[in-house]
């Protein structure tokens, strides 16, 4: 599959329940390649959307397509797109294997594909176990195996991450990674947020069902700051914003007694120029924005504004 074969395209999406609208006007693109990220707070409407795009809830307006085309008119869906919405839809007196050779049996896959998945996602061990007894992991991963049965080039993955321990976590970010650098397109909704900020690539997110970001995370996040702690930071901060005549002054920022943060100098910057000046600096610090900074600016304090 080509990347245009790959690409998620939403185009003006609109989904109502009555007087609730769940989704509002969304647009946006996902590209193979890389790891999406598909954030906002609960009830925002993500995964509203993603069922939007697998064709399991009808849009009121607007257009979901994957590759040009609507879910329901792919040849084959479940080769082309993978999704994991729920980490307990299965039967408890199956196993591993029992679930997976359904699943492979309704898409024409064969027996093989069924034994290396379960190797892939570290689930050999637990093949002949029934579900009931599987821990969350386990069912997150015996979800992911599930996607993957056709080899689809598009993952859709709402709360891939839920009951996954600091292993488990480490093992799903290697594991996205791996599939994004082999050219499959990846979107992925989540509330860790600092387990995100290590796997992303691009960044959509969304408040009531609205589009507030969507980007490459790097851009979003934008260039660090510094953190200075000094007790001459009243003569630092008015030096610094006089060390620019021509108006491109780094902004400071008094965050409190004797400490700055500073934007538009980098800290080898500040620490020359206080220097120069004779002003004492006892601490430099590259602050660099977190995704969940940039979550709660666009999801609450947006919210608050009247």
């Amino acid at each position: 599959m080509s990347g245009d074969r790959a690409r998620i395209e939403v185009s003006h999406l609109t989904k109502r329940y009555g007087e609730v609208t769940a989704v509002r006007d969304l647009t946006f693109t996902v590209e193979p390649g890389l790891v999406t990220g598909f954030l906002g707070p609960n009830g925002a409407g993500k995964t509203t959307t993603m069922r939007m795009l697998t064709g399991l809830v009808s849009p009121t307006s607007g257009t979901a397509t994957i590759g040009g085309r609507p879910y329901r008119r792919l040849p084959r869906p479940s080769r082309t797109v993978g999704a994991v919405f729920d980490a307990s839809a299965f039967h408890p007196g199956h196993t591993a294997r029992d679930h997976l050779r359904v699943y492979a049996a309704m898409g024409g896959y064969p027996d093989s594909r069924v034994t290396a998945l379960l190797d892939l996602l570290g689930l050999a061990e637990a093949a002949d176990r029934r579900t009931r007894g599987f821990s969350t992991g386990m069912r997150q991963r015996l979800n992911l195996a599930t996607a993957l049965l056709g080899d689809p080039r598009v993952l859709l993955l709402d709360e891939p991450s839920n009951g996954l321990d600091p292993e488990g976590m480490r093992w799903l970010r290697g594991f996205l990674r791996q599939l994004a650098d082999q050219g499959r397109t990846v979107l992925v909704s989540s509330h860790v947020l600092s387990e995100i900020q290590q796997l992303v690539d691009d960044v959509i997110m969304i408040r009531r069902g609205e589009l507030v970001a969507a980007g490459p995370w790097s851009r979003l996040a934008g260039p660090p700051a510094v953190l200075v702690t000094s007790p001459d930071a009243d003569r630092l901060a008015a030096t610094l914003q006089a060390s620019r005549p021509d108006g491109d002054a780094p902004s400071v920022e008094v965050i409190q007694a004797g400490r700055l943060r500073v934007h538009g100098l980098d800290a080898p910057g500040v620490a020359d120029l206080a220097a120069e000046h004779r002003l004492r600096v006892h601490e430099l610090v590259t602050e660099t924005s977190s995704l969940e900074q940039l979550f709660l600016h666009l999801t609450t304090d947006k919210a608050a504004t009247p």
